[in-house]
């Protein structure tokens, strides 16, 4: 699966961003968010869709227990408050800003249905994007619930290989030059922090991977 943010090397935020439409950017601005604030929150009306023009930004939900759920972290160029286009009337998650700098574009959802509407091919590719985010969400849950947690990190560094990375032709390893931080990764595998880098450091003593704050390093098997 290539890159499932991106349809076809178009970033969504080039194709759908309303400073690209002359009749929309005059009155358009992009919403500033510090560290933690909330776009929205769980039960807020779901009534438009964004995109991330830069810095990051968690989905999750809190369940009956108290306890946050991280579902997604997503970085420029990415969509979320998809579920507005299918009928969602209240949002059932919470966004909120992980980055003291993220900025953010909103598009309505009236004004998303009429670039469906007047164009069947992109329609048929938003669709499609919401399909590959809704397999990997029951991929995570399956992961989840039914594997540990060493098995959980191997998953999901085969999820940023898909994602970011690439072979190295000196050495033949793969390079995954990813935007995710230590702490993210701990959220999105349902683990802790100490718990996490343990892990990362046995398969590094194992020369199964090399790792620093921006970079890991799959080593390749030849």
């Amino acid at each position: 699966m290539s890159t499932i943010w991106f349809f076809e090397d178009a970033n969504l935020f080039k194709v759908l961003c309303p400073h690209k439409f002359k009749k929309f950017k005059k009155d358009h601005d992009f919403d500033a968010y510090k560290k933690s604030d909330y776009i929205y929150l769980e039960q807020d009306s779901a009534n438009k869709i964004y995109l991330i023009e830069k810095g990051k930004v968690k989905i999750g939900y809190y369940s009956e227990e108290g306890n946050e759920i991280v579902k997604s972290i997503l970085t420029r160029g990415e969509l979320f408050g998809e579920k507005a286009i299918l009928g969602e009337d209240k949002r059932t998650e919470f966004a909120q800003s992980v980055d003291n700098t993220t900025s953010i574009c909103s598009i309505g959802v009236d004004t998303m249905y009429d670039l469906m509407r007047d164009n069947q091919t992109f329609s048929l590719k938003v669709y499609k994007f919401i399909g590959m985010r809704v397999k990997r969400l029951e991929r995570r849950l399956q992961l989840l619930l039914f594997k540990d947690t060493k098995t959980r990190l191997i998953e999901f560094l085969d999820e940023l290989k898909e994602d970011f990375g690439y072979c190295c032709p000196n050495t033949g390893d793969t390079v995954i030059q990813h935007p995710y931080t230590q702490r993210d990764i701990a959220n999105l595998i349902g683990t802790s922090r100490p718990t996490l880098n343990i892990i990362l450091n046995e398969l590094k003593e194992s020369n199964q991977i090399d790792f620093n704050r921006k970079e890991i390093r799959l080593k390749s098997v030849a």
